[in-house]
């Protein structure tokens, strides 16, 4: 495809498809070029570089959250909601956690969140510092529920061409892993459950009573407050 007739808004999406399927380091201008049958030298004259394409991307996909009215919903509803909607993106989209760990994220989608959420956390009460606190305290955990989801996604990539061989290596390492967890009583009896899951699986809904335990604490900070 010549230069003059890509888009950016194109090249952005089909990254976006990109790092969905082959994750941050499945990213390169030759193997996006090759999705739109173009040059990469035509890729780089509209995103000039690969960091600047992987923020156009993670912006992309930022746009995808809904924004709730506090006002409407009440704050603790619109405060879960838009945990709940960030935790989908980080599941669709596994590579921005990895985006996270080695970029400075900005844009006008992640502003535009960002500048929601304080907002959702001041109607609640919170001002100035504080509402800064309860948002980020929030977004952590929220981003720290889905780095076991992304280390999942990238070991599942770095294995796709021998699937037998990474599940043998990974029943090889759980099974190390349950050896050792025996030798601890609470995680023995857990383990020894009739119901008990894998060494390094989560209950149930583990990330909805986390959310609910957070909101909890910040209703209580609240209440503190004069």
């Amino acid at each position: 495809m010549p230069r003059d007739t890509l888009t950016r808004d194109q090249i952005v999406r089909t990254a976006v498809e990109l790092l969905d399927a082959d994750g941050l380091e499945g990213l390169n201008m030759r193997a996006l070029g090759k999705r739109l049958d173009s040059a990469a030298t035509a890729v780089y004259w509209h995103v000039k570089s690969k960091d600047n394409l992987v923020l156009l991307a993670t912006d992309q996909v930022w746009g995808e959250l809904t924004l709730p009215d506090p006002d409407a919903a009440g704050w603790r509803a619109a405060a879960a909601a838009m945990a709940t909607d960030l935790y989908g993106m980080f599941v669709r989209h596994p590579w921005l956690v990895q985006v996270f760990a080695a970029h400075v994220v900005y844009g006008d989608g992640k502003a535009r969140h960002d500048d929601h959420s304080l907002g959702v956390y001041e109607a609640a009460g919170f001002t100035g510092a504080r509402a800064d606190q309860a948002a980020a305290t929030v977004f952590t955990y929220v981003l720290g529920n889905a780095a076991g989801i992304a280390a999942t996604a990238s070991l599942t990539r770095k294995h796709h061409e021998d699937r037998a061989a990474a599940e043998e290596q990974f029943e090889e390492a759980m099974t190390k892993a349950r050896e050792i967890a025996l030798r601890y009583p609470r995680l023995r009896a857990r383990l020894e459950t009739p119901a008990a899951a894998e060494y390094a699986a989560a209950p149930d809904r583990t990330f909805e009573f986390g959310l609910q335990a957070l909101l909890d604490g910040l209703e209580r900070e609240l209440s503190a407050q004069p």
